[in-house]
């Protein structure tokens, strides 16, 4: 006699093909959890559909059978969105990656979730437009974990986060019913936009299986200028100085913690001589003869004012480049010492006063600790980074800082933040969701979940928990 397992595997298999179900321990480990640290993946199974028929049977079945699934997407999450820890089965969109459509009137492509962020990218250069969500891992990242997580990146303060460029999408919710979703409109006011709901639902609604993404018009030059700090607080006045006269593409912190890491393991040499305490990249618009001058202008007044203490601007995109990976580098140089991470923002006009107490509260609770700022300080969104000392196994590490981490939240809580600007909530953030979301709104997202996922079989644990 077949055991349930066995069973699911064989229906599994009569699905999708008996190559694209994976039970072996290194590909349940491999697509059981994404970028989290200090996690333990155990799915029961992979499975690789090709098409919306084969995920709406495959949910079909999650519901008859009671089977838990996770979505797949690049796995570049940080906070455990992906993870699959009891027994699921985990779907993998590695297939769906084709673009099915361009339409050059309407600035629109529609393409199948497994498209990762750079694909898309390129293709919309090939047809002399522009797709500007951007980040480290858009190489691997895939369009419909982006969606599901509302990424955000180093555009945001110019183009916004993948919300606004989500211009329709077809889903099959936990209830198996397959939603074609604005369908491509600028305009449509006939109601409720359920759309939003699944743009950062994290994939407890349902899958999300193809989606219409707007495109913009291709940049017509970008500049670099990196400048030096001595204090923390002085970046937001410069930031209010750029961009009263200048459009900004990105406005990028750092602290020269966070650089001697880039600089130590890539083997760079540091911007200036002299050590500045922080750092801004500032890339803006530079598409005409008074642009580069104005720049100029700006921050010579900054350096005049003791705001700025050092600077060097591009004189080509390589050397913009350049400057690019003193910031979009720290990710990796530090990833070694597996960090605790925090991902939070605040209103902008509140980021100097929350930077200030946050320092404060970081440097009394950490005495011993290597903290790092660094973040797309220019929209609000902080990143507060603690490398885990050598002697002390990372899960201790995690014990001692998450002794504080309600401390911290406590601290975003007063400001109105989020606890989470844009990596989601996953499992590790959920006990904390009540810091940025009132006891009501999280009634609600309960009540939003239990209609399309009654079973409660999309991603669970995730966000929220209904049972």
């Amino acid at each position: 006699m077949r055991s349930n397992a066995d069973e699911l595997i064989s229906y599994l298999a009569d699905i999708v093909g008996p190559r694209w179900v994976k039970t072996e321990s290194v590909d349940l480990n491999h697509y059981g959890k994404d970028w989290t640290n200090d996690v333990n993946p155990n799915p029961s199974a992979i499975v690789f559909p090709a098409s919306i028929e084969e995920i709406k049977l495959i949910v079909a079945l999650a519901n008859k059978k009671k089977v838990a699934l996770v979505p797949s997407g690049g796995r570049t999450g940080l906070s455990g969105g992906a993870l699959a820890e009891n027994s699921e089965v985990v779907v993998s969109f590695d297939r769906m990656n084709k673009i099915l459509e361009f339409n050059a009137e309407d600035r629109l492509i529609t393409c199948e979730p497994g498209v990762t962020t750079k694909t898309l990218q390129e293709y919309a250069e090939e047809k002399e437009l522009y797709y500007p969500v951007d980040f480290a891992s858009s190489g691997s990242s895939q369009l419909g974990g982006n969606v599901a997580t509302n990424a955000g990146g180093i555009k945001v303060i110019r183009y916004g986060m993948t919300r606004n460029w989500v211009q329709g999408m077809k889903v099959v919710t936990g209830e198996g019913q397959l939603l074609d979703l604005n369908r491509g409109l600028v305009k449509n006011a006939s109601g409720l936009d359920f759309r939003h709901l699944f743009i950062g639902s994290e994939g407890t609604l349902g899958f999300i299986i193809e989606l219409t993404i707007g495109l913009s018009s291709l940049p017509k030059g970008s500049t670099v200028i990196l400048v030096g700090l001595n204090n923390m607080i002085d970046t937001m006045t410069v930031l209010e100085a750029f961009r009263n006269k200048l459009t900004l593409n990105a406005f990028e912190f750092f602290s020269d913690k966070a650089l001697a890491h880039v600089v130590k393991e890539h083997a760079l040499q540091k911007p200036f001589d002299k050590i500045c305490e922080f750092y801004a990249l500032i890339e803006f618009e530079n598409t005409t003869s008074s642009d580069l001058d104005t720049a100029q202008s700006i921050f010579e007044h900054c350096f005049k004012c003791g705001l700025v203490v050092n600077g060097t601007i591009s004189q080509s995109s390589r050397e913009a480049k350049k400057l690019w990976r003193f910031r979009e580098d720290i990710t990796s140089a530090i990833s070694k010492y597996s960090p605790y991470k925090n991902d939070i923002s605040v209103r902008i006009s509140q980021v100097p006063s929350f930077l200030s107490e946050l320092d404060e509260l970081i440097k009394r609770i950490y005495p011993s600790f290597e903290t790092l700022f660094f973040g797309h300080i220019g929209d609000g969104n902080i990143h507060l980074n603690i490398v885990k000392p050598a002697g002390l196994t990372t899960k201790d590490f995690y014990k001692e800082c998450e002794k504080v981490t309600e401390m911290v939240f406590g601290l975003v809580q007063k400001f109105g933040g989020s606890v989470s600007a844009e990596h989601g909530i996953g499992v590790l953030k959920k006990p904390y969701l009540r810091y940025s979301r009132s006891k009501e709104e999280i009634t609600y997202m309960k009540a939003v979940k239990r209609i399309f996922d009654p079973n409660n079989i999309m991603n669970p644990g995730k966000l929220v928990d209904i049972n």
